[in-house]
């Protein structure tokens, strides 16, 4: 029986190739795969036939020898699934069969793969416990959901390209560069996951950049502070402004510790360290603030020495105890003061500038106004040392100089904050 015969007699139903059938590749025809009606199983080549049931449904299926063991795949509706794409499926099920490869485990992992959107859900989900507020954790998933989601969120995460993030990209990256720059860092996040997944080889937001223009560096936000010094003067202003009793003495320390806003707003009086055998209840001048790794941006301990002006504000705030652990504490029972409620009272007074733009004017301060070398002004910043080199023998803290220099900062202020009270009187 010629092969032409039997691929003829197959097409019209009158065959069913049996395993003792020779089986010519390329059978079927696409004209014949729209037509057929009749029940019954048509045969291709390479294990591929068209199963017609009963009932019209129609499928692909494909017998294959894996691992020494018979099986079937399903590949899919001819209505979605082409004749040409099923024989090419087909042949590459079988090539991979044959170098110990298994197609079935293949095609359950190809329909494992998530949607970025799904993936990037379960990566912003896996690292909220590390966020360092609940505020950085939320933006993280929002700006995806803005900027990403409607362009490429249901792609699979191994079919997203270097285009796709492209897309995303070019509409904010001139315009809003501070904010394009954090989505490539979360788009890239999301893909590094999925690399370790293995749903993909690469990362196509790492050299995206170099596809974009360049950015107008000059454009970039930076945060408003005041001339260092205006800053006792503010101070002044907020101590005789309405606000609550807790927020005052919350700002004056931020500024004498040229702490972050969130560093001083989340304080707790089991951070303070009391000089031996002084108490808060007795004559202690000094103590230490300890802030831990969990609360500070470079994840490390950070030691803050307290000046007696500081000290004073801590006997102050004693009187707010709410039994929350917080030594400033916010009219809500047990929760602390929000975000923006320094940086709206500063606002509100008319001073332009941001909370956190205080320590930019201790930095100034530092550098203009007194001889402390550069890294024990950077110390007392917290900020770390970005020479690898250099800070793997940098060990010390350098507190005993610290506590000369934030000694010097509070006197400063002290000064300058008796100067403005003179000119109050004498006007």
């Amino acid at each position: 029986m010629t092969e032409n015969i039997l691929r003829r007699l197959i097409e019209v139903g009158h065959v069913k190739a049996t395993a003792s059938t020779r089986r010519p590749e390329k059978a079927l025809s696409a004209a014949f795969v729209r037509q057929v009606a009749k029940p019954g199983r048509y045969f291709d080549g390479h294990g591929l036939y068209l199963r017609v049931r009963p009932n019209g449904g129609r499928q692909w299926v494909q017998r294959i020898v894996i691992r020494r063991k018979r099986c079937e795949l399903g590949l899919g509706n001819p209505s979605l699934v082409s004749l040409a794409e099923a024989r090419e499926q087909a042949l590459a099920n079988i090539k991979l069969a044959r170098a110990g490869g298994n197609p079935l485990q293949a095609k359950r992992e190809a329909n494992a793969v998530l949607t970025f959107e799904e993936a990037a859900r379960k990566v912003h989900a896996l690292h909220l416990p590390t966020w360092r507020n609940v505020k950085h954790g939320a933006q993280f998933i929002s700006t995806l959901e803005t900027y990403t989601f409607p362009r490429m969120g249901k792609l699979r995460v191994s079919d997203v390209t270097t285009a796709d993030v492209l897309a995303v990209l070019s509409p904010i990256w001139t315009e809003k560069p501070e904010t394009a720059v954090r989505v490539r860092q979360r788009i890239g996040t999301v893909m590094k996951w999925a690399i370790a997944q293995q749903w993909r080889q690469d990362n196509p937001a790492e050299y995206v950049a170099e596809a974009l223009p360049k950015q107008d560096k000059s454009k970039k936000k930076r945060r408003k502070f005041l001339p260092y010094a205006q800053v006792a003067g503010c101070i002044g202003v907020v101590q005789s402004s309405g606000a609550g009793v807790s927020t005052k003495l919350a700002l004056e320390f931020l500024v004498l510790t040229a702490t972050r806003s969130g560093e001083t707003r989340l304080a707790r009086w089991d951070e303070i360290e009391w000089e031996a055998p002084a108490t808060p209840a007795t004559s202690a001048t000094s103590a230490t603030w300890v802030i831990p790794g969990s609360r500070m941006k470079t994840k490390r301990e950070h030691r803050v020495p307290l000046t007696a002006r500081a000290v004073e504000i801590l006997r102050e705030a004693e009187t707010l105890a709410d039994g929350s652990g917080l030594i400033f504490p916010s009219a809500r029972h047990g929760k602390p003061l929000s975000d923006a409620t320094l940086s709206k009272l500063v606002k509100e007074l008319g001073f332009d500038a941001d909370v956190h733009g205080f320590r930019t004017s201790f930095r100034m301060w530092a550098q203009e106004r007194n001889s402390a070398p550069r890294e024990v002004a950077e110390a007392a910043l917290a900020h770390t040392i970005r020479d690898k080199a250099e800070a793997a023998y940098a060990r010390s803290d350098l507190f005993e100089r610290r506590r000369m220099l934030m000694k010097s900062w509070a006197g400063y202020l002290a000064e300058e904050s008796g100067k403005v009270v003179r000119l109050g009187v004498s006007a």
